[in-house]
């Protein structure tokens, strides 16, 4: 038996039962008395089978995974999404097969065809920069449910958002109302919808106090805190300088606090900064950062859920949906220093 592999019809004959039986030991059904799921759990580990999950999965036509791809696991947020999606598939018997694209649109197509190939019930999909909807949609197939996350994706998909447009504007309406008058827009590329809405968001605060934003004070980068860290000196390289800024994400925003410890500046004295996603180490941070809240982990819970009502009933129209966010004020942003809103500084 060693000379080979080891198959379902080898425990059934050793044990004298029916393929049937062992079949429904190893999906784990209530069906089977306890006295003999107890010998072929004893057969099975003396023989050293392995039960292949995937295939079984393709012969009953149904599946006990959905896919998770994410466009950059390094960053917490995506790291405290994932675990929320994983807590609510979890609980109605669900395993969530985990892929991260790195921002590559085509890391993102390979990641998606292997996901496939291990035919999941589901997808959720937080699209790389620059994605295309025809492109995913060929990827998945015609009868995958899919729910896209995070970045708005052309064609019709059910689709999870946070209110980017009105966290970024709540950020910057604090600051202004601290006093400062010149603000910058800092990560982010503006070819992605969720940096395009925060951008708006910022845009539309200045506006509504009267105020004009220097295109040089919008600073695209990738959102990463090392990315962010090097161009902090994009900020000031002429005078006046801004004396604050709104980040695209958290990770940004930290990156922009070490940048300016680095140009010995110091955030939340001199210089104030709100970040955006409220990951748990904001609020560790040195100054522990402002930010918007918008509840990670609450968010890959909704997505799973919505992901599982689709797979119980397929006739479920696709929906957008926006998750609300709320502004936290610690120590990284503070009063500008003087009445012109010149940092301490200069």
């Amino acid at each position: 038996m060693n000379a080979r592999k080891v198959t379902l019809n080898d425990i059934a004959r050793n044990l004298g039962l029916s393929r049937a039986t062992v079949s429904l030991v190893l999906r784990g059904s209530p069906l089977v008395r306890d006295e003999t799921r107890a010998r072929v759990e004893a057969e099975i580990q003396r023989i050293g089978y392995i039960y292949n999950r995937a295939a079984a999965n393709l012969r009953a036509r149904s599946a006990s995974s959905v896919g998770l791809v994410v466009n950059d696991l390094s960053n917490p947020f995506f790291a405290e999404f994932a675990a929320g999606v994983d807590d609510a598939l979890a609980a109605v018997g669900f395993v969530t097969l985990l892929g991260s694209t790195g921002e590559s649109v085509e890391r993102q197509q390979a990641v998606i065809a292997s996901l496939v190939e291990h035919a999941p019930a589901g997808l959720i999909l937080s699209p790389a920069e620059g994605s295309q909807g025809a492109a995913i949609a060929r990827a998945v197939g015609q009868h995958m449910p899919v729910l896209v996350f995070n970045r708005a994706l052309d064609g019709d998909w059910d689709f999870i958002a946070m209110d980017n447009e009105r966290g970024a504007f709540l950020a910057t309406t604090h600051l202004i109302a601290l006093g400062h008058r010149r603000i910058a827009f800092f990560g982010g590329h503006r070819d992605s919808s969720s940096c395009r809405e925060r951008r708006d968001g910022y845009l539309r605060a200045l506006a509504d106090a009267g105020l004009v934003a220097d295109p040089l004070w919008r600073i695209e980068t990738a959102p990463t805190r090392i990315e962010a860290a090097r161009q902090v000196g994009a900020l000031f390289v002429r005078d006046p300088a801004p004396t604050a800024a709104v980040c695209y994400n958290d990770a940004v925003a930290l990156g922009v606090q070490i940048g300016l410890v680095a140009r010995g500046r110091h955030p939340g004295h001199d210089f104030a900064v709100v970040g955006f996603d409220d990951i748990p180490e904001s609020a560790l941070s040195m100054p522990p950062l402002t930010t918007i809240a918008t509840r990670p982990r609450e968010l890959g819970r909704h997505a799973a859920e919505r992901i599982v009502a689709r797979l119980r009933d397929p006739t479920l129209p696709n929906r957008p949906h926006v998750e609300p966010v709320s502004l936290v004020v610690r120590e990284s942003t503070c009063p500008p220093s003087s009445p012109d809103g010149r940092p301490r500084h200069e």
